[in-house]
């Protein structure tokens, strides 16, 4: 059912184990997949987290002009879902947080983007700073990454980066220093 498209090894419960991707053919036919993988941004043979973030910027844009109070319903219920469809997803592709899935890379994204305006250079900062805690992860985002397991797993430590990228925003603005 899956095919082996990437070459990188992966721990799996002390087990080593090829990362897999299913086909495009394969997100189609399951919703859950589908999601996870961020309408195939995850598929990405390279760096599959940053075109998931990508791919969430057109959602962003469609949800940035809903109020702020709707805006953080949809992203809080985006996140409740997200913990289902990541945990279903990791067990069908049998890896815990499988680099295709993407759906945690969305509503972290869409965090850090939480009341901004809707110009290029919200864009640039939102991303950038949610990219750069989703990839350095620290404390506690990495002691999160590797502590907790399942969907919430996989969730809580994009949901910790989009509010640290928030954080700064918000004092980035405050100081005076953007937007």
């Amino acid at each position: 059912m899956i095919r082996i498209i990437c070459r990188s090894l992966s721990k799996n419960r002390g087990t080593t184990i090829l990362a897999v991707n299913p086909t495009f053919a394969q997100l189609l036919r399951s919703p859950t997949l589908l999601l996870a993988f961020g309408f195939g941004s995850g598929l990405s043979p390279k760096a599959p987290g940053t075109m998931g973030t990508l791919a969430a910027i057109p959602l962003w844009w469609l949800l940035a002009q809903l109020p702020l109070t709707s805006y953080l319903i949809v992203v809080s219920i985006a996140a409740v879902v997200g913990i289902a469809i990541c945990g279903r997803a990791a067990d069908q592709m049998g890896v815990h947080d499988h680099g295709g899935i993407v759906w945690d890379e969305f509503v972290g994204f869409w965090i850090a983007m939480a009341a901004l305006p809707i110009t290029w250079q919200s864009v640039v900062l939102g991303f950038v700073l949610f990219r750069v805690f989703d990839i350095l992860k620290p404390w506690p985002i990495s002691w999160l990454d590797k502590k907790v397991s399942g969907g919430f797993g996989i969730m809580i430590d994009d949901v910790i980066a989009g509010l640290a990228a928030a954080v700064v925003i918000y004092f980035l603005g405050y100081f005076g220093l953007i937007l």
